[in-house]
């Protein structure tokens, strides 16, 4: 199953919020997200099927292997774009905003130029 824009954004809040500490639930996730609960409800439930998470019986949602691989992938897209722009002087604020929009749509090619960019910024 490939996942969408949506997917990803959903898969990358739950390894946020798994980051803060606490299960993670749905109603977490909508309101981080500021989605409702139909929406919300259908996701984890298209996520499910496709095997990026578990719910267990208490309603935690956990992110399989499959699903860590791809949030923790987004998640360093985006923290690196935001980090990018921010040094080309961009308010920090629209550079996340901004880096939340790239992050989907960058080949690997151009993500591993930026981030050797950076790198090369030391």
């Amino acid at each position: 199953m490939a996942l969408l824009e949506s997917g990803e954004m959903y898969l990358e809040t739950i390894l946020i919020l798994s980051r803060r500490g606490g299960p993670v639930r749905a109603v977490n996730v909508g309101d981080y997200m500021g989605y409702s609960k139909p929406s919300v409800s259908r996701a984890m439930g298209l996520l499910k099927k496709g095997g990026y998470i578990a719910v267990d019986g208490n309603g935690s949602i956990a992110l399989t292997e499959a699903g860590k691989e791809i949030a923790e992938y987004i998640y360093e897209r985006h923290t690196t774009l935001t980090e990018l722009l921010v040094s080309l002087g961009v308010e920090e604020r629209t550079a996340a905003e901004d880096a939340c929009k790239m992050e989907h749509f960058l080949s690997r090619q151009t993500f591993e130029a930026f981030k050797k960019l950076l790198e090369d910024r030391g």
